[in-house]
């Protein structure tokens, strides 16, 4: 039997997606869990007596109590690593379609910068109030990922920001907090931070961020079925339910 603590206000999906004007998180509580998300990352990455990849970060993994402080539940899918271990392989690609590193969806490769990119994909979706995958906009096929970067490079970042947020809204701290999610969206594991850093990045008020470096999945599209012949793995539907490698009785 496995038991929870209640938590009062339920899933973060429920209060990001389903939002109407007059009911939408302001800036700060955004932020505060935004920050309470990267605490526990930190915590698992680092300050855990085993390191914890979490392997499944997303909205609805997300649970929020009376006073909208978050915690990170569902470690269904969590691997411990020791001290001397840094990422593992695995050949069962488990997960959420959206939320999943290059590495992992493509080559089963998993480590702590495998949650970190989950996190930056969190965050977007935090300051946006729109799902990756089921972004829409009428003049691009970008997913979130993708509309996010092609605002970045217009420099017009403040346009990802959810148009039912309550004024006023702090344009410093989003955009710091926008450049930090695609800093951990990025390609390469080594080029994004470690959670540690990223704590640092949002308690300083005048962090100095270097420029980040374009995404991998920053296309809906996203060749679908060249992945699947390359890695076996069936994308999942728009329901975001933990995806698994099929094997037949």
């Amino acid at each position: 039997m496995l038991i929870y603590e209640y938590m009062q206000k339920r899933s973060l999906e429920l209060h990001i997606f389903n939002q109407t004007r007059g009911r939408s998180l302001d800036w700060q509580k955004r932020f505060d869990i935004i920050v309470g998300i990267a605490r526990g990352l930190l915590y698992l990455h680092r300050d855990s007596r085993l390191r914890i990849i979490h392997r499944d970060l997303k909205a609805s993994n997300i649970l929020l109590d009376d006073d909208m402080n978050p915690k990170i539940s569902d470690f269904g899918l969590a691997r411990m690593f020791g001290d001397d271990q840094s990422e593992e392989n695995t050949n069962r690609v488990l997960g959420t379609y959206g939320y999943m590193s290059p590495e992992y969806a493509i080559n089963g490769l998993f480590s702590v910068k495998s949650d970190v990119f989950s996190f930056g994909v969190l965050v977007l979706e935090i300051v946006s109030g729109k799902k990756n995958r089921e972004f829409y906009h009428p003049d691009h096929d970008l997913n979130l990922l993708g509309h996010a970067w092609k605002l970045w490079n217009e420099g017009k970042p403040m346009n990802l920001v959810d148009a039912l947020m309550e004024s006023p809204i702090p344009t410093p701290e989003v955009v710091k907090c926008i450049q930090m999610a695609l800093l951990c969206v990025q390609d390469r594991p080594e080029d994004r931070p470690p959670m540690s850093a990223v704590l640092l990045i949002l308690d300083s008020e005048n962090a100095i961020l270097p420029p980040p470096k374009q995404p991998r999945f920053y296309t809906e599209r996203f060749t679908l079925e060249m992945d699947f012949l390359s890695t076996g793995i069936c994308p999942l539907a728009s329901n975001e339910v933990t995806m698994s490698v099929l094997h037949g009785r």
